[in-house]
């Protein structure tokens, strides 16, 4: 790594917006590799997920938040808001992402929400969706006006544009610091973690609006053997006819959800997988406190 330690720059950069507009796929792309589920349905993000990119003069240190929930307060989203609340109180830049083209009425409460006393850079994504140019232009005049941002960049996490421009500007506003992590490091989950992230995403793309969002993901079991992962795990729902939807007829569902999952687990854990899932019904498990603590979302 070329540069002086005295002109490095490194700091923690979290990713804050309302459900569904891009967090997870932007860090993925800044990272390079699958570290933070995506998925159509909104709200898939639950954990603090650190997303690591270095370069010759910088490391970023980015924090994947859970989307600001501001519709619905059940206990499981108190816990995720105050989460988010934690994890800004100890970052060094303030990353908003919202949809070209649109500033909702949750997009302004998450505004309202964000700490004053550090830089705030609005990342507008999904420009690749804008056609028109001067709509875009006109829209990016808007925000501008919206809120006091330190600096607006827009980007498309779907299609890596214009994410240079965007480390570029997040790196003038890092402290200057030695890295907290090595020059290879992507990711600070366990493995144990990503294979429990993994599993969830797959029941939220093969399962559609079917299934609610209170899916969980347990790993009951994680052996390591040379270059073999033993992996048992259980998908967790809160009533039978979500775990119907969830096997499928014939058990087709569960087999592709095992599958896909196994499929991604290989490939970012460089390593075979052995992998069986089962489907568990607990009722009311995303308002059991106890629950929460041991899935980590306390």
């Amino acid at each position: 790594m070329s540069g002086s330690a005295q002109t490095f720059r490194c700091g923690l950069v979290a990713i804050v917006g309302r459900p569904n507009v891009g967090k997870s796929t932007l860090l993925n792309r800044l990272v390079g590799q699958k570290i933070s589920i995506t998925s159509k349905k909104a709200q898939t993000t639950r954990h603090r997920v650190t997303g690591i990119h270095t370069t010759d003069t910088a490391q970023f240190v980015f924090i994947d938040t859970p989307g600001f929930q501001t519709r619905h307060a059940g206990t499981m989203n108190r816990a995720m808001n105050r989460r988010v609340r934690e994890t800004l109180s100890d970052t060094d830049v303030v990353m908003m992402l919202v949809e070209a083209g649109r500033l909702t009425r949750e997009d302004r409460q998450v505004i309202e929400l964000l700490p004053a006393d550090r830089p705030l850079i609005l990342v507008v994504n999904k420009i690749d969706r804008a056609k028109d140019r001067a709509a875009l232009m006109a829209y990016l005049q808007d925000v501008a006006g919206a809120h006091a941002f330190t600096e607006i960049v827009p980007v498309s996490a779907k299609n890596a544009g214009n994410l240079d421009e965007l480390l570029k500007t997040l790196e003038k506003h890092l402290p200057e610091n030695p890295p907290l992590f090595g020059p290879d490091d992507v990711t600070d989950q366990t493995e144990r973690q990503l294979a429990a992230e993994l599993v969830r995403e797959k029941v939220f793309r093969l399962c559609g609006e079917e299934i609610p969002y209170a899916v969980a993901v347990t790993i009951d079991k994680f052996e390591e053997v040379g270059n073999l992962r033993r992996i048992y795990a259980t998908i967790l729902v809160d009533r039978d006819s979500h775990k119907a939807i969830v096997i499928g007829r014939g058990g087709e569902k569960l087999k592709a959800i095992s599958t896909q999952a196994r499929q991604d687990m290989e490939y970012a854990f460089d390593a075979k997988v052995y992998l069986e899932v089962w489907v568990k019904v607990k009722g009311g498990w995303a308002d059991d406190v106890r629950m929460l603590k041991t899935l980590g979302i306390d």
